[in-house]
């Protein structure tokens, strides 16, 4: 996966939180846990299915300054399209998720 310098990689930027499950030639896997209070580095995802293990509420802030909420239950599916953003656990329950990025 190519990452330019405006669009950094998860795992580089927050390597304590997220983790690569397994990589291919389409698809990359990771392992995301963070607790209440925790923030992520800016990174980038391209398009991605995300499956809740936990739980959590979080607040997503873009680059233009746009900030979203989400409160999302154990055993959603979501779809996201490519973005950058700062994650930020503002419940009070561990984030656990499984995020599939298509290549």
């Amino acid at each position: 996966m190519v990452f330019q310098s405006n669009m950094q990689d998860p795992v580089e930027t927050d390597g304590d939180k997220y983790s690569v499950v397994i990589e291919n030639e389409r698809v990359r896997v990771l392992r995301y846990h963070d607790k209440p209070g925790d923030r992520t580095l800016q990174h980038y995802h391209p398009d991605y299915v995300l499956y809740a293990e936990s739980s959590f509420k979080r607040r997503l802030t873009f680059p233009d300054g746009r900030k979203h909420e989400v409160d999302v239950k154990t055993g959603s599916v979501v779809w996201m399209k490519a973005h950058i953003h700062i994650g930020e656990n503002i419940g009070d329950t561990n984030t656990d998720v499984i995020i599939v990025e298509l290549k």
